[in-house]
């Protein structure tokens, strides 16, 4: 291949001293879509402050304008969305290139099956291989009309309903995506919108609904809830700010867990209680953590993590986890194969219709580095022996940002640097993911 496009590489090993500072991670990725979407479809100016700048985000916001909402970014890095309403997008000129962004790609079915207007909807390589008829087969209850490549893929042309209909539809698999997809069509039909989920997912979606005015209601039903949306609200403007992103929290975290004198700060991350299945984890395997300066802010609960290094021991993590883990786990993998002990992370069938297949990538990259893993069903297995794994290998990262970064991360803990193929994926969640942790004292570089 010629230099020029050859996909960058990076490779880390063990830094000289500890990993210390405080550094701020990039907006919560999940309630930057959101607020983007939310502010295209109310009445009125939303302004949206610490708004992941990552090219997934900026998909989002593409697409946000072509469909006639007026979206803006200020030199102090705040954004305007001067939004249509609901019922009021346009149909857009041109194919709608939605990038590596699964979330964004399957949010925005919600709002397009519901809006009278044809589009057509692609992405990247990756993103054309993830299935999408776990949204598109729900969605057809409201009178939208899906066609795809075989399988459901992108990509995907939809004709929006022109009377949509409320949906009532139970989540067969935990997926705050699919749930979120049809509490946005819900929004343009009339009636009431009623949502299951077997299991509780993130619910910024919720959260979000009500702080621009939404009327909707949750009511717990055993280990799930039930989401109640009436629809044809009129959505109002309101200002957003967004958290630092939990997921992007995850890498610095367990990198300070794992190199030893090691202590970061890690202000104003997200704290959702949907989203805390890491922190929950990391403490039953001995974490040094603590979260400090508790507070919320756009209706959801923020705080500042400080993370000590400490020996970590094997766990069982259960599979009611997954929802409010479902991204981290190839970076917990990494974290196992470093503890005393195994850790069994149980039920994650979802993370083989991730940006790969993440299970088996997963489990990859840890045996290319000397780690004992296995994989038994949906579960995934780690042998830690409570040393350094060996480390030396190449991992293949299947154009998967979390694969690389959790990559990276093992490398900093390995006896041997760890590389990846390709790196260039990584700025569509976490933009200057590597000289953020260089800032640490984390050794990363070309390889």
């Amino acid at each position: 291949m010629d230099a020029a496009i050859s996909p960058p590489r990076l490779l880390s090993r063990r830094p000289p001293g500890p990993l210390s500072g405080t550094v701020r991670v990039p907006g919560d990725k999940s309630i930057s879509h959101r607020a983007l979407m939310f502010g295209a479809l109310a009445v009125g100016e939303t302004r949206i402050s610490g708004l992941l700048d990552g090219e997934d985000v900026r998909r989002t916001a593409a697409a946000m304008r072509a469909l006639g909402a007026e979206v803006t970014e200020a030199a102090d890095g705040t954004w305007r969305v001067a939004g249509r309403g609901i019922g009021g997008l346009l149909e857009p000129e041109d194919v709608l290139d939605m990038g590596n962004s699964g979330t964004a790609a399957r949010l925005l079915c919600g709002i397009l099956a519901s809006h009278p207007l044809f589009a057509v909807m692609t992405g990247d390589a990756s993103l054309r291989r993830r299935p999408m008829r776990r949204v598109t087969d729900p969605l057809a209850a409201s009178g939208a009309r899906f066609t795809s490549r075989e399988g459901g893929r992108l990509p995907l042309a939809v004709e929006g309903a022109r009377l949509a209909l409320p949906i009532e539809y139970r989540v067969p698999v935990p997926s705050a995506q699919v749930k979120s997809a049809l509490l946005l069509a819900g929004l343009n039909a009339a009636g009431l919108t009623r949502v299951e989920e077997p299991e509780a997912t993130r619910d910024h979606s919720e959260n979000m609904l009500r702080h621009f005015g939404a009327e909707l209601s949750v009511e717990v039903a055993g280990a799930g809830r039930v989401i109640l949306l009436r629809g044809q609200p009129e959505l109002r403007a309101a200002d957003v700010t967004v958290p630092g992103d939990p997921s992007s929290a995850a890498f610095p975290m367990i990198a300070a867990c794992l190199v030893p004198g090691s202590s970061v700060v890690l202000p104003g991350v997200g704290l959702n209680p949907l989203r805390c299945g890491l922190l929950a984890t990391l403490d039953e395997m001995g974490a040094s953590l603590r979260i400090e300066n508790r507070r919320s802010e756009g209706g959801e609960p923020v705080g500042d993590l400080r993370v000590d290094a400490a020996a970590l021991r094997g766990v069982d993590v259960p599979p009611d986890r997954a929802p409010s883990m479902i991204d981290e786990y190839p970076v917990l993998a990494v974290a196992a194969s470093c503890a005393s002990g195994t850790t069994r992370m149980r039920g994650l069938r979802e993370l083989r219709v991730k940006e790969s297949d993440r299970l088996s990538a997963t489990a990859a990259l840890l045996a290319a580095n000397g780690v004992s893993v296995a994989i038994e069903g949906d579960d995934l297995l780690v042998h830690g022996s409570g040393r350094p794994p060996a480390g030396g290998g190449v991992v293949e990262t299947h154009m998967d940002h979390r694969l690389a970064m959790s990559a990276l991360v093992l490398g900093l803990a390995t006896e041997a640097p760890v590389r990846v193929d390709d790196a260039g994926f990584i700025d569509t969640s976490f933009p200057g993911f590597a000289d953020l942790m260089r800032s640490l004292g984390a050794a990363i570089e070309p390889a």
